[in-house]
C-alpha cells in the first residue's frame, strides 16, 4: 500500500490491490480523524496499525464519503469510533450494503471479519465542521457518483478529499451525471492546493484546472454520444464502438478499469434515457 504525507498531520493511501482505492488520516495532538476505509480488511488494519503506532493516537471519527463497500466497509476496524456520513448513506449502507455484504461474505472468506457499521452521526442539509487539532475538516455533499458523496476539505492547507466526486474516469452508474458535473465545477472553485481523488493519484494545485475541465468534458461528450444512438434499434450494440479515447480520457487509467467502467457509464446513461429519467 502506497502512504505519503500531504502536509502537516494529514496522510494519503492508497490500495495497490483493489482499484487504486484511497483512503486519507488527519491526525490532531489527542485523536486522528479517517476519511474512507479501503476495500480490503488488511489494508484497512494497516492503516490503524499506522494510525495507532506511528502517530500515537487513536481514532474519534470515521468519515464515510459515500455507502461503497470500498470506503464503509472497514468501519468495524475502528472500534469506538464515531462514524459520519451523509443521512443517505446510512440509508444506503441499510437498504442496500448489508444485502450486498451478506452475499460477498459468502464469496470472500477474508470478508468474515468484516461487520458493518451504520454511520452513527449524519447531516442532510448544508455542510458540517469537525475540529481536529488545529485544521478544520469541512463536510459538504458532493453527489454525482452517488446520491449520498460528500467531500472533505481540511480548510487550513486547502486539500480536498474528494471522495468519487473526483476520479480519473467519472463514474455515475449509481448516480447521476449532472450531479456529478455540478460537483466537479464546485470543486473547481475551492482555491485547492490538492484533491485527493476517491481512487488514482493525487492531483496538484498546478494539474487541478486540467483535471476539472477534462472529466467535465468527459461527461459531457458521454451524454452526447449516447444521446446520438438511444433512438437506434441496436443502442446497446452501438455502445461498443464509443471508445473511452474518443471522450477524452484513456483506458490505462486505474490498472486497466477505465475502459470497462467507461462502457458501464454508457450503458446506465442508455437505460437512464430509454426510460425516460435522463434528457
Amino acid at each position: 500500500m502506497h502512504r505519503e504525507r500531504v502536509s502537516e498531520n494529514v496522510y494519503w493511501f492508497q490500495s495497490e490491490v483493489y482499484a487504486q482505492v484511497t483512503a486519507g488520516v488527519v491526525a490532531g495532538p489527542q485523536w486522528a480523524v479517517v476519511i474512507d476505509t479501503l476495500a480490503l480488511p488488511e489494508e484497512t488494519l494497516t492503516v490503524r496499525e499506522f494510525i495507532e503506532h506511528e502517530l500515537n493516537v487513536p481514532v474519534r471519527y470515521v468519515i464515510n464519503t459515500h455507502y461503497h463497500a470500498d470506503h464503509s466497509w472497514g468501519n468495524c476496524f475502528f472500534p469506538g469510533a464515531t462514524v459520519v456520513a451523509h443521512a443517505r448513506c446510512r440509508e444506503l449502507l441499510e437498504e442496500r450494503g448489508i444485502p450486498s455484504f451478506e452475499s460477498a461474505k459468502k464469496q470472500n472468506p477474508a470478508l468474515r471479519q468484516v461487520r458493518i457499521i451504520l454511520p452513527q452521526m449524519t447531516f442532510i442539509d448544508g455542510d458540517m465542521t469537525l475540529r481536529v487539532g488545529k485544521k478544520n475538516l469541512i463536510l459538504s455533499p458532493t453527489f454525482g457518483h452517488s446520491h449520498d458523496g460528500i467531500s472533505v476539505l481540511v480548510e487550513e492547507d486547502r486539500i480536498l478529499f474528494a471522495g468519487d466526486a473526483f476520479m480519473p474516469v467519472p463514474h455515475v452508474v449509481d448516480g447521476d451525471v449532472d450531479d456529478n458535473i455540478a460537483s466537479i465545477k464546485h470543486i473547481a472553485k475551492l482555491g485547492l492546493e490538492n484533491i485527493v481523488q476517491g481512487h488514482g493519484d493525487i492531483i496538484l494545485r498546478g494539474e487541478i484546472d486540467a483535471a476539472v475541465k477534462e472529466n467535465v468534458n468527459y461527461l459531457s461528450a458521454i451524454k452526447k454520444a449516447v444521446k446520438s444512438v438511444a433512438r437506434k434499434k441496436n443502442a446497446f450494440e452501438l455502445l461498443e464502438e464509443i471508445k473511452i479515447e474518443d471522450c477524452g480520457k484513456s483506458r490505462v487509467y486505474l490498472g486497466g478499469l477505465a475502459e470497462a467502467l467507461h462502457q458501464s457509464n454508457l450503458r446506465a446513461l442508455l437505460s437512464k434515457a430509454q426510460s425516460g429519467k435522463q434528457s
